[in-house]
């Protein structure tokens, strides 16, 4: 049985060892079986130890089988369809050499080997296409806006757009310990490309994950001023607007008014950029 390595951060979140984690994935994506994304798992693991036996160092500190581990989890936060999920777990292994495609195809299918080709081809159409990192934040040009048009129009299946912004997502969390420019590179890849991705995806509280971790590392100062203001987590503001909601709710049922009550806590990038636009 693979078992979730102590300092991996699934442990943390409560899930003893694989078997754990499978089940609640399963739960939540509604999976009849597991088996799949087990074999997957194993593959990783594999890709990962023979990597580290030939001395191969991990960029941002994660292997491959840790990477996947993580970008499945938040998939599974998505509730994605669960066929994304051994996409994403062997997705780094893939990229990284340890693993061919052909080989995906013949041990997991050609629906798999589909997903983790065509996030590939996302990542290569970035990495070609990513334009200067001179522009001010916030600010886009044609080549960007081309970019965008051209991988939300080769994106044939929505889950490979999740796969990649759950492995953007992943990295741009991890590079937190990295050196200052590739912080600021994969901050600047992400707030160009994949945080508008995901707004146009529909995927809000990733958007605005993706923007305030770019912010973070593009805009260190002015982060910072922002978040010591408000002097109170994004969780802490979110269970307060949603106890305010509740408190509305109430008194609206009270006087006998039918309404909707949403709101949510504005996240610190768009309060600068407010900010920005109101002088």
């Amino acid at each position: 049985m693979v078992t979730v390595r102590r300092e991996h951060s699934l442990e943390s979140a409560g899930y003893a060892d694989l078997t754990d984690w499978l089940a609640s994935v399963a739960e939540r994506c509604r999976m009849a079986d597991t088996e799949e994304l087990e074999l997957a798992c194993i593959r990783a693991e594999d890709c990962e130890h023979a990597a580290e036996r030939s001395g191969q160092s991990w960029p941002y500190g994660l292997g491959c089988f840790r990477m996947g581990l993580e970008m499945a989890e938040l998939l599974a936060e998505l509730r994605a369809d669960g066929g994304a999920l051994p996409a994403a777990v062997l997705y780094r292994g893939v990229r990284e050499g340890h693993l061919s495609l052909e080989e995906v195809e013949r041990d997991f299918g050609p629906d798999t080997a589909r997903l983790v080709e065509g996030v590939l081809r996302m990542a290569a159409i970035s990495r070609v296409m990513s334009p200067s990192r001179n522009r001010v934040l916030g600010q886009s040009g044609d080549q960007l806006d081309n970019l965008r048009h051209m991988l939300v129009a080769m994106i044939d299946d929505v889950r490979v757009a999740l796969v990649k912004l759950a492995e953007r997502t992943v990295v741009i969390r991890a590079v937190k310990d990295a050196d200052e420019d590739r912080r600021r590179k994969v901050a600047r890849e992400v707030f160009d490309i994949y945080a508008p991705l995901a707004h146009r995806l529909g995927v809000g509280h990733l958007k605005w994950e993706l923007e305030d971790l770019s912010f973070r590392y593009l805009h260190e100062s002015a982060y910072k001023k922002i978040a010591k203001l408000l002097d109170e987590k994004r969780v802490d503001r979110d269970a307060y607007v949603k106890r305010v909601a509740e408190i509305l709710r109430g008194a609206l049922a009270e006087s006998d008014i039918q309404a909707e009550v949403a709101g949510r806590a504005k996240h610190i990038y768009s309060i600068w950029r407010k900010m920005r636009r109101k002088g």
